[in-house]
């Protein structure tokens, strides 16, 4: 036998006898539209009237847009209610042509891997196969998507046997049978403790669930009619966008659908590539970092080297920390794209369509198992913690070009607030009921400042430009979390600048009538800023969660209703409660079981500032304090503006001596650029602070301390001990200690 013929057998007998069809590097490390097939090129030859193609455009984005209500209104999951969703439709090779103008953008370079998986590996499967009538699912990010929490239906839709396009939706569902409830799990330590984990998978045939795989699925979460509901109202918003589609057929045509798809997708990468030109060519460098993994304070470095060449961007996040095989902080390469295309399809072009083409002319570099390029054995349910300030990197570097660019959709901002600071939830509820998920707060994230204008408070999330923050009264039909204070703004928590960023606001929440409720908290920026200002602006401060244990504020205030305050500082300043413990944390907090009336308090971030404070108008700075959003200690050392207390009226004269006086400091702290470095520099990390990634070599990776370091091309990961086993082992150290002082 000769060793081509050898090599054939060996090779098709090895392609026959497949393990485990595992996520596809080659679909998932892709993230461009697929090349115009021959069948397209004939419908865009028989179809290509440029009005014609808007109006059939037109047609299916209301379709879109009309099933994204559909689901909103349906869904039983906080995510679905209050708009952490997209509906969409894509080519019959996978790629996402159209998605809803509203909800969370990141799905919109995210779910054709789900859908060429699909097309590539169960199409022609014997066992599987693709028909009219089919329904599939998927939730792993591994095969493209954000975290386990989410789940996507999609549907194929076929005209006379010719599969068009596929239609569908993808919510963020919440609890999943993670290990801990609400689907977010920042406990996970494998990828088997981030609960569901479908691959692509068909659910139902002939338009109708199968009644074993639901069973199954509503089996492994702790809330199995949300999870019915979930998937009935993903797939009848799919059915509605089937029928649109068809409708447009009947109108126009079948090569007019199939043109218009096609059309879309290259007309908006062609558009992108346009806009690019107008940016100057060159390099900016951010970085970005992140003080802990949710368990343990740290310092993770997220360095970004952004260059625009022509028409291309390259994002370059090579030096960025090592993946962390035991802590869930970690993001899929997919993943990431996602989000920064969220960047440019909110916050750049808004103007564009919502599809996958907008992300095309762009290039992202990573180190492999990095925490942005994680390899399948890294858990990566708080992906989040790790890919939005990767966000951030991008979204502070780009004002640098738009601020001299030929093309500007959209204002020039700094960094939008980036962190999910909202209440995680698990338990029982009044009703007896075993639930767990997550409020739609984190969708109130502070608005950065613009170039012309203050930014908004809590406006909303950086990956939805129409997201709901919900309705707490709704909120405690549900379950027994309860909001004393629910969206109440704080005071300094701007971005301080010539214009400052919106503010966050407070919640003071408790629980009543439960017999097991657990809160949770998964955020990082407890310690150092995770947004910043540009331009001169300043990042947000940084806020801890605040606890008050020990204590039924039902009971104790049932007659002395005085002791309540309205605000967190109030609380933990005047302690009003006698007995209690007061107490703050970093706000990744793993599932804690609560007493009734117990306080957890957490502020919702701000965003950041733009330009010098000392060019704020100070009829601003007036303003402010008046609405209490600043207080006098930040209006006389932070802007330098002289106010009275009660009136809060300008001093002219007195605010133009001290800005002069501040001016005049800042000449004698200032010092050559050389000068500054020889102090500010040094050769490696301090010994003091865990920190994970480069320090001035990209190639090199520190994974913790200055005396572990690892290749850049081959990185180590990071395995964390247990907080617990850590905790035990100090309290084990002091016990000795105590005991031979003792002899």
């Amino acid at each position: 036998m000769g060793g081509d013929q050898e090599k054939s057998i060996i090779e098709k007998f090895l392609e026959e006898n497949v393990l485990f069809l595992g996520p596809d590097p080659a679909i998932m490390e892709d993230h461009r539209v697929v090349p115009t097939t021959p069948r397209e090129q004939i419908a865009l030859d028989n179809f290509s009237n440029p009005d014609e193609i808007n109006l059939v455009r037109h047609k299916l984005q209301t379709a879109c847009n009309e099933s994204f209500d559909m689901v909103e209104q349906m869904g039983a999951a906080p995510g679905a209610k209050w708009g952490d969703l997209i509906s969409g439709v894509w080519t019959a090779n996978g790629d996402l042509a159209l998605a809803s103008m509203g909800g969370v953008l990141i799905f919109s370079v995210l779910t054709q891997h789900p859908v060429k998986f699909i097309l590539k590996y169960w199409k022609d499967d014997p066992t599987v196969g693709l028909k009219d009538g089919d329904i599939f699912m998927h939730n792993d990010a591994r095969y493209g998507n954000i975290h386990n929490t989410d789940q996507s239906l999609m549907i194929p839709v076929f005209h006379q046997g010719e599969l068009i396009c596929f239609t569908g939706a993808i919510v963020h569902e919440g609890e999943n049978g993670a290990i801990e409830p609400g689907g977010m799990p920042s406990a996970a330590e494998s990828p088997y403790d981030e609960g569901l984990k479908m691959s692509p998978i068909k659910v139902g045939e002939n338009f109708e669930f199968k009644r074993d795989i639901m069973t199954f699925l509503q089996n492994s979460v702790r809330e199995p009619k949300l999870q019915l509901e979930g998937m009935k109202s993903k797939f009848f918003a799919a059915m509605r966008m089937k029928a649109r589609v068809e409708d447009a057929i009947a109108e126009y045509g079948v090569d007019a659908v199939l043109a218009t798809m096609r059309k879309t997708l290259t007309d908006t990468e062609a558009e992108v590539r346009r806009r690019l030109r107008t940016w100057p060519d060159g390099k900016v460098r951010t970085n970005v970092f992140a003080d802990g993994t949710l368990r343990e304070n740290c310092l993770i470095r997220i360095r970004l080297e952004m260059e625009k060449l022509d028409d291309e961007l390259i994002l370059d996040f090579r030096g960025s920390s090592p993946e962390f095989l035991n802590r869930p902080n970690n993001t899929v390469l997919a993943s990431l794209k996602g989000m920064l295309a969220q960047e440019f399809l909110s916050f750049v072009w808004p103007d564009l369509p919502r599809n996958q083409a907008v992300f095309a002319p762009m290039t992202v570099l990573t180190d492999k198992r990095s925490a942005l390029h994680c390899s399948p054995e890294a858990p990566n349910a708080q992906s989040m913690m790790t890919f939005f300030p990767s966000f951030t990197c991008v979204q502070i570097g780009v004002p640098k070009y738009l601020y001299s660019a030929g093309h500007r959709a959209t204002d020039i901002i700094a960094g939008w607030y980036n962190m999910i600071v909202t209440f995680l939830y698990g338990g029982v509820n009044q009703y007896g009921e075993l639930v767990g998920n997550v409020c739609a707060d984190l969708n109130g994230m502070g608005g950065a400042a613009r170039w012309n204008r203050d930014g908004e408070h809590s406006l909303a999330p950086i990956f939805a430009p129409m997201a709901d923050i919900g309705e707490q009264e709704l909120i405690e039909e549900e379950i027994p979390l309860i909001k004393i204070v629910p969206h109440r703004l704080m005071r300094d928590a701007e971005g301080f600048g010539k214009f400052r960023g919106g503010h966050g606001y407070q919640q003071i929440a408790t629980m009543k009538d439960s017999s097991m409720w657990g809160f949770m908290c998964c955020s990082i920026g407890s310690k150092f800023p995770t947004t910043y200002g540009i331009f001169g602006g300043y990042a947000p401060g940084t806020l801890p969660l605040c606890k008050v244990k020990g204590v039924n504020v039902f009971e104790v205030m049932e007659n002395t209703r005085d002791l309540l305050r309205f605000t967190i500082p109030e609380i933990m300043n005047e302690r009003p409660f006698k007995g209690a413990t007061y107490s703050t944390h970093h706000m990744g907090l793993q599932l804690e079981f609560s007493k009734p009336g117990e306080l957890y308090m957490i502020t919702q971030g701000g965003g950041g500032g733009y330009g010098d404070v000392l060019e704020r108008d100070p009829a601003l700075v007036s303003k402010d304090y008046l609405d209490e959003l600043i207080s006098m200690r930040s209006a006389r050392t932070v802007y330098h503006v002289v106010l009275d207390e009660k009136s809060g009226a300008v001093d002219v004269a007195a605010t133009e001596q001290a800005r002069k006086a501040e001016r005049e400091n800042r000449k004698r702290r200032g010092k050559p650029y050389r000068e500054f470095l020889k102090e500010w520099e040094t050769p490696e990390p301090p010994r003091t602070v865990p920190f994970y990634g480069s320090w001035k070599d990209k190639a090199l990776i520190y994974r913790g301390t200055p005396d572990d370091t690892c290749p850049a091309d081959a990185i180590v990961p990071i395995i964390m001990p247990n907080p617990k086993d850590v905790r035990i082992a100090a309290l084990e150290a002091e016990l000795a200690t105590l005991r031979t002082q003792q002899r």
